[in-house]
C-alpha cells in the first residue's frame, strides 16, 4: 500500500521556480525529490495559473488588514462598555438590596 506524501507549499513553489528558471530540469528534480513527471507539470501548471494572485494580495492585504483594525478597536470598546456595564449592575444590585426592607 501507497502513503501520499505531502509537500509544503514552499517546497512545491521552489521546485517549480527551479524548472522554470532553468536552474535544474524537470527530469533532475524528479530524480533528486523521487517525484513523478506529471507531478511537477500539474504544480508548474497550478503556479502559473495563480501567478497573477502575488500581485493582488498586496492590495487585498491592507484592506484586511485594516479591516482587522478596525475590528480590534470595535473590540476593545465593546469589552470596556461590558466592564462597565457589568461594574454597574453590581452596584445597583448592591444598592438595591440595601434599600429593600
Amino acid at each position: 500500500m501507497s502513503k501520499h506524501r505531502k509537500f509544503t507549499p514552499e517546497f512545491k513553489a521552489q521546485v517549480v521556480i527551479e524548472v522554470i528558471s532553468g536552474a535544474k530540469s524537470a527530469v533532475e528534480n524528479c530524480r533528486q525529490h523521487n517525484l513523478k513527471p506529471q507531478v511537477i507539470s500539474e504544480w508548474k501548471s497550478f503556479f502559473l495559473e495563480n501567478a497573477a494572485q502575488v500581485f493582488q494580495n498586496g492590495k487585498t492585504n491592507g484592506q484586511e488588514q485594516a479591516r482587522i483594525v478596525e475590528l480590534e478597536r470595535l473590540v476593545g470598546r465593546l469589552t470596556l462598555e461590558l466592564e462597565v456595564a457589568k461594574k454597574a449592575s453590581s452596584v445597583l444590585g448592591a444598592h438595591l438590596s440595601r434599600s429593600e426592607p
